[in-house]
């Protein structure tokens, strides 16, 4: 069975994939699965199959699978059982498998495990130049500068056995200028977090091509001072009017040294032992990237810190500190990095935590940001000796 899935996955169209499996359900004495993708916002499971409902994340068994990832089991009746399981790729949470049957045991609970794994790495391979699966995504139509920044975008959640990096950008549809970047190779993890200027397209194309210009430099081998004058050199070639703030870091895996560039953004945060040290990471302000630098003549310059195991770096743009509260009053620090803490010490996985803190904010704003908020934060958790 799993032979004839492999061969099979790798040529079916993307809607098809409920077809498929369901197929492989019967061939192993399951009654019914049924495939749910999370939304972009992270609120609902949607299905695959239509005529289904979608599931509630925060309300809902199925949901408590997702933000928890690990199995659950669910009576529905009549000795029949619904056994939801996290679709994982890598760290990235994609969404949840509903698995029907009259009966469970290790066998089966085996065989569900190995086609959850079949299909997120299908999902994710075939998710790339799907539009179905942008469409089951949504739940409201999306502006041009945030389709265009939103198909650079990387996956939200990377990490290994080192490190995680997760981040979360709102307002999902209508983001103008920020965007969030990272990456892992054998040893290092890449970060960044932008903020262009503005909050149109213009904006968007300028961080457009911030990232591209950290890709292409970061990809050749650069290190991080280079790599911010290339940006520099991009944006003043291309976009000469416009600029952007920025933060771009590398996380040694091995040892924990930990580098950065901030150009015109607001200090990381550093979390230890469930609280932040103050101005840990704070250094001499350096100009935005683009037009400004190129006036300025300054050298740019990284700072370095060593990380102790457990500690976590935290990115965010201003957006996120000027979300206003009841009251009026501003979010603020103490606000956001509170409710990290909090959710981190309850247990919480990293992703989840980001993702009920960037709700929280919407929530006291009736989903009205008045800009951008990313959040990106990094832990590095090396194995015990």
């Amino acid at each position: 069975m799993l032979e004839e899935l492999l061969t099979e996955v790798h040529t079916a169209a993307p809607m098809e994939l409920p077809i498929l499996v369901n197929r492989c359900a019967t061939a192993v004495g399951l009654e019914e699965i049924v495939i749910y993708l999370v939304d972009l916002q992270q609120r609902h499971l949607v299905p695959l199959t239509h005529g289904l409902p979608t599931i509630d994340v925060d309300f809902s068994t199925a949901g408590w699978a997702y933000r928890t990832l690990d199995l659950r089991i669910e009576d529905s009746g009549e000795s029949e059982l619904t056994a939801w399981l996290p679709l994982v790729d890598g760290a990235e949470r994609l969404g949840i498998l509903g698995v029907r049957m009259d009966s469970l045991d290790l066998a089966r609970l085996r065989r569900c495990r190995m086609i959850a794994s079949v299909l997120a790495m299908a999902i994710t391979s075939k998710r790339a130049y799907s539009d179905s699966f942008a469409r089951h995504a949504r739940t409201e139509s999306m502006d041009l500068p945030a389709e265009m920044l939103r198909s650079l975008l990387p996956p939200r959640t990377i990490g290994n056995d080192y490190a995680v990096s997760t981040a979360v950008l709102e307002p999902a549809y209508h983001i103008g200028g920020d965007a969030f970047d990272h990456s892992l190779t054998e040893s290092t993890l890449h970060a960044a977090i932008f903020d262009a200027m503005g909050h149109n397209l213009a904006s968007g194309l300028t961080t457009a091509v911030a990232m591209a210009g950290c890709r292409n430099a970061r990809r050749a081998g650069a290190e991080l001072p280079q790599l911010i004058r290339t940006i520099d050199k991009a944006l003043s070639q291309w976009l000469p009017d416009q600029y952007c703030t920025g933060v771009v870091s590398r996380l040694n895996l091995a040892d924990g040294v930990f580098r950065w560039c901030n150009c015109g953004h607001p200090p990381p945060l550093l979390i230890r032992d469930e609280r932040v040290l103050e101005k840990a990471l704070e250094r001499s302000p350096q100009p935005p990237m683009g037009l400004p630098a190129q006036f300025a003549g300054t050298t740019r310059e990284a700072h370095e810190v060593r990380l102790e195991p457990g500690d976590r770096v935290l990115f965010y743009t201003d957006g996120v500190t000027e979300a206003r509260v009841e009251g009026g009053e501003e979010f603020g620090l103490d606000g956001f990095t509170s409710s990290i803490i909090r959710g981190s010490a309850a247990g919480e996985l990293t992703p989840e935590v980001l993702r009920r803190l960037i709700h929280s904010i919407l929530d006291r704003q009736n989903d009205q940001l008045r800009d951008d908020a990313t959040l990106l934060l990094i832990e590095w958790r090396p194995p015990r000796p």
